[in-house]
């Protein structure tokens, strides 16, 4: 036993007693020896049985300490062999260099000593150079907690398959709920009898209880367009893998219109309540209709969406009965407001520029104060005859104000138009969005999950070609006092004119009255093509980008530009557009690096490639067949190499996401 565990023979204090009663003895015998003489004999005595009691107790305590050492070392030592705690030394080069007997049930090895780590295991080494103090590692089908000892170059290995089973359980029964909408009903059974309703009432009715059944899911129709399923995660899971394949079986019923009935699905998922369940999923429901349906989107707790579906162009079933009611919510808004204020996105084209001064002329008309916000630093060359047009026209150019203006002019009684955008973060001034609690929202591009909060009216119509297009209609329904001036009505034609391409994509019997309706107000047809000529050395510029352009897959072209040489969002969307053009080509992806220091990706498809999800896996958004993305932080190459991924992903996955 060591010295330091061991104490003196008689404590401190007891030394102090009896030197105090040697003393007294002394003084006793100085005055009575008989008497010293007893208290010596009994000092002596008490001495004796005080050291001799003192000295058992220590020999006590040392044979239960020792007692106890041993019974200490002996269960350390029966722990480490047959604790259920996997232990394993390594050496630096990672190989085990001792594992306790517990490890050999993990394995169907003898022993695992003088295998490398990786044989275990392909995630130890890897964490173990990236110093992490834990991982989770499956050897044989066990789930086994991993920690890290990096210094003494120890591993400890829990047993968590039963706790990772019962977790996996948990998450697989949870809730799920989701809304089915078919999306045309109303429009393909207006003019059905009923017979013919009837029957396609029963095939859509058919499908989908097939559809459950096989996958153990509860529906139920509330309505005639209307479903109710509930299942669990784990189906949803199946369903996710199988791409919900029930949104093609349902769109191959052609009706007697010869057009597809097709589906939205709404999908809320999430540890919450009942209640909150079905929130989220009319919420994503919402935001499936609004992406022009098709598609299934699933929302969870935390607000992210994944999607799922969205093949086909969304059809037109906007009606003239929406356009007024919206065009007189309009009104009442802009009469109740102190102010109006327009702007449309960052790097305005032609349809933002048009659709804001159609929302200006609204203002106008109910005599109301307006202006349109744009950034004269922040002006494409793609719009600049436009603007240098405006410009010329004193009338017109006095109501366009810088952001830093706008700012000053806001107050919380101002209207907030934003037009050809939803997203916050690409609005021309986000500062504006917090001033004001009126703020309507007017864009014909597919929802995203970027949206601006708590707008005070929305009109969102993915079937319209252009905002312009949706403008020009609210104008039709304003107080007949409104004119329109030849330029007013012509840079909203040329906005049309823009995103459909001179009328060939995405363009609706109402694209052709929108276009009659504002060349009647004196749109000049030739104006708008100066509008859109281009100088020469942009022509060779995009030229350079086409002639870089690749064939990657069947029918998909992708051009790159050249390091250090920056593009315009209207150079890379012009490639895209001509690269479309070309034979063979049913999709196009141009990628350059733009003024700002980003990477700049513009997407074309003609139809059967949804370029608008690949875009939004990397972040950006648009249309079915006209897409594109941002990228930071990031090169050329790596955007490359990004989009390829991407694009290889969409079609292993059925080209459904």
């Amino acid at each position: 036993m060591p010295n330091f565990f061991k104490k003196p023979t008689m404590s401190g204090h007891l030394w102090i007693i009896y030197a105090i009663s040697l003393i007294l003895l002394g003084f006793i015998w100085y005055y009575q020896w008989m008497l010293g003489l007893l208290m010596t004999l009994f000092l002596a005595a008490s001495i004796f049985y005080s050291v001799r009691t003192e000295q058992h107790m220590i020999n006590e305590t040392e044979e239960y300490i020792s007692t106890l050492s041993y019974r200490v070392k002996k269960v350390g030592e029966e722990a480490l062999l047959e604790m259920p705690i996997g232990i394993i030394l390594y050496s630096e080069n990672y190989t085990v260099e001792w594992a306790n007997p517990y490890m050999n049930r993990f394995t169907s090895e003898d022993t695992v000593v003088g295998e490398s780590l990786k044989k275990l295991s392909d995630q130890l080494i890897p964490a173990l150079k990236e110093e992490e103090d834990e991982v989770w590692i499956t050897i044989d089908g066990y789930k086994l907690q991993t920690v890290v000892k990096r210094e003494e170059r120890l591993l400890y290995l829990f047993d968590r398959t039963q706790q990772t089973e019962i977790h996996n359980r948990y998450e697989n029964e949870q809730t799920v709920l989701a809304i089915i909408f078919l999306d045309n009903y109303e429009e393909i059974t207006q003019g059905m009898d009923d017979t013919a309703k009837s029957h396609i009432n029963s095939q859509v009715t058919s499908i989908l209880n097939k559809w459950a059944g096989d996958y153990g899911i509860y529906l139920k129709r509330t309505s005639q367009e209307r479903f109710m399923a509930v299942m669990n995660q784990e189906i949803l899971y199946t369903l996710e893998k199988a791409k919900f394949e029930i949104l093609d079986d349902v769109r191959e019923l052609i009706t007697d219109q010869n057009v597809p009935l097709t589906l939205s699905f709404g999908i809320g998922v999430g540890p919450i309540s009942l209640p909150e369940l079905g929130e989220l999923s009319q919420s994503s429901l919402d935001l499936a209709l609004g992406r022009g349906g098709d598609q299934v989107a699933i929302k969870d707790d935390s607000g992210k969406v994944r999607f799922y579906g969205g093949k086909t162009n969304p059809m037109e079933k906007r009606t003239r009965v929406r356009a007024r009611v919206i065009s007189h919510a309009m009104k009442e808004l802009v009469q109740a407001s102190e102010k109006v204020l327009i702007m449309g996105h960052k790097s305005p084209d032609m349809d933002s520029i048009g659709a804001s001064i159609g929302i200006l002329k609204i203002a106008q008309a109910n005599d109301k104060k307006a202006a349109i916000v744009l950034d004269p630093d922040d002006i494409d060359t793609g719009v600049q005859r436009m603007v240098e047009e405006i410009e010329k026209d004193e009338d017109l150019w006095q109501y366009f104000i810088p952001p830093e203006d706008a700012l000053e002019m806001v107050t919380n009684n101002t209207l907030l138009v934003v037009v050809d955008t939803h997203k916050p973060s690409m609005v021309m001034e986000e500062k504006l969005l917090s001033k004001t609690e009126h703020v309507v929202v007017i864009d014909h591009h597919r929802r995203a999950e970027e949206f601006i909060k708590d707008p005070t009216l929305v009109y969102m119509e993915p079937y319209a070609s252009s905002t312009a297009e949706l403008v020009t209609e609210l104008l039709e329904y304003q107080p007949k006092k409104l004119k329109l001036s030849m330029l007013e009505s012509t840079a909203l034609l040329a906005g049309i004119i823009v995103d459909t391409k001179s009328f060939t994509l995405r363009t609706g019997s109402r694209t052709f009255d929108a276009a009659s309706y504002l060349r009647s107000k004196g749109a000049d047809t030739v104006q708008v093509q100066k509008f859109m000529k281009e100088d020469l050395d942009v022509y060779v510029r995009r030229s350079k980008l086409i002639e870089k352009a690749s064939i990657y897959r069947d029918g998909i072209a992708i051009s790159t530009g050249d390091h250090g040489e920056s593009y315009g969002p209207v150079i890379i969307a012009q490639a895209a557009d001509t690269l479309l053009t070309m034979s063979g080509i049913v999709a196009s992806f141009v990628i350059s690096e733009r003024s700002d220091g980003r990477i700049g990706i513009s997407a074309r498809s003609l139809g059967d490639i949804n370029v608008q999800v690949i875009m939004e896996k990397m972040n950006g958004g648009g249309h079915l067949t006209n897409a594109a993305t941002q990228l930071e932080d990031t090169t050329i190459e790596d955007a490359r190499d990004l989009l390829q991924d991407i694009i290889d992903e969409y079609f292993e996955g059925g080209d459904t996401e």
